[in-house]
């Protein structure tokens, strides 16, 4: 009874639990990016993206205030508010020190003792109280740990989206990228309905030799055609860029649309050269309608790979700022040579995917037929 047609696997709560913990599993880094994206440079460091709905403890320094300076019973005393001092009106201190290494060694309302004597009283609004038996010149540290409140804001977006050329870095994305997933598509198809459909010697060895390229890491290939390009004279320019995509992406495209187009009905093409179609018009007027779902297929993977690229654009176009990506802009311009800011690259990251979201939710439906091609026959 267990092969019945229409019965449920025994296995079947398996089959369902795995696929919510690898649903989640993808999730997980996607909604730790988003939240990040919302939180400054300084709680990012401090604390992980799961805690941002807590405070956050920082460490931090200020100076007493040498104004406060009073002398009391033989000793100087320096009173004040580290908040008020420093411009806020509020604040916790969850504990403090008088020294750089111990910044958290003290507990609010205890006294810490210093060297020469010297002591620090510092309560939890940030009161304090600064003591010391010899003159006070200069004015001391304060080290403390206050416990911040949560902070979420559209500052990081902000930055991106007013920066200078940012506007202009994404008309020359999208001028990168059409052209380069528009080209491969035009080529490929023609490739692949001569592999599919079209006898003549070699086509065994040239059908091999698209799956050996699927293979090749372009990485090897980048300094050779950036050479062969600046021999012909077309090196860092956009078309060079157009011709690089048009190489790199060509191989999955054959592979692609090939296996498609051999899954296409045999009758329906050879009666249409029994009737006297070409080639040609074989391939227009029947096999590339037909073949749309795979089309659509590659085009959503070329488009999501030459949007969001970022090596091939420092390669083929040109260093100055006015033939930047949003990606090489994003990378050279707004996060430095570190790249350490993770709140502006999280909100980069999510401005960055909503074109790629747009066309992949517009063509998905073609997705999984586009790659099941050749699949069965």
């Amino acid at each position: 009874m267990e092969n019945i047609a229409g019965t449920k696997p025994a296995l079947n709560w398996a089959v369902n639990i795995s696929v919510v913990f690898l649903v989640v599993l993808w999730l997980v880094p996607t909604v730790g990016l988003l939240v990040s994206s919302f939180r400054d440079r300084e709680q990012i460091a401090v604390s992980a993206w799961w805690k941002s709905p807590f405070p956050v403890a920082q460490n931090f320094a200020a100076k007493a205030n040498l104004d406060n300076l009073t002398e009391r019973d033989g000793l100087f005393v320096i009173e004040g508010n580290i908040f008020t001092e420093g411009g806020n009106d509020e604040g916790s201190i969850a504990a403090f020190g008088g020294a750089r290494t111990s910044p958290d060694g003290t507990q609010p309302g205890d006294t810490a003792e210093l060297t020469r004597d010297r002591t620090l009283t510092v309560q939890a609004n940030g009161d304090y109280v600064y003591t010391s038996p010899a003159e006070i010149t200069r004015a001391p540290s304060i080290y403390f740990a206050s416990e911040t409140p949560p902070d979420f804001s559209l500052e990081n977006y902000e930055i991106i989206l007013t920066s200078d050329n940012m506007d202009r870095a994404f008309i020359n994305t999208l001028t990168v990228t059409i052209p380069a997933t528009i080209i491969p598509i035009l080529i490929a198809a023609f490739a692949a309905y001569a592999l599919a459909w079209m006898d003549f010697p070699g086509r065994g060895v040239l059908i091999a030799l698209v799956v050996g390229l699927l293979v090749v890491p372009l990485q090897l290939a980048l300094v050779p055609m950036l050479q062969l390009h600046n021999k012909v004279g077309i090196g860092q320019s956009y078309l060079g860029i157009w011709l690089a995509h048009t190489g790199f992406g060509l191989p999955l495209a054959i592979y692609l649309l090939r296996n498609y187009m051999v899954g296409l009905p045999r009758d329906i093409i050879e009666s249409a050269k029994v009737d006297g179609a070409t080639d040609f018009q074989v391939f227009t007027k029947i096999v590339l309608p037909l073949s749309f779902p795979a089309l659509a297929s590659f085009a959503i993977f070329q488009f999501l790979w030459t949007w969001n690229d970022l090596l091939v654009a420092k390669v083929f176009l040109p260093s100055n700022s006015e033939s930047w990506v949003m990606t090489v802009k994003i990378a050279d311009d707004l996060l430095g040579s570190r790249g350490g800011d993770w709140g502006i690259l999280a909100a980069a990251a999510f401005i960055s995917i909503a074109v790629p979201l747009i066309v992949f939710f517009t063509m998905q439906r073609y997705l999984v037929r586009g790659l099941l091609a050749g699949s069965v026959k």
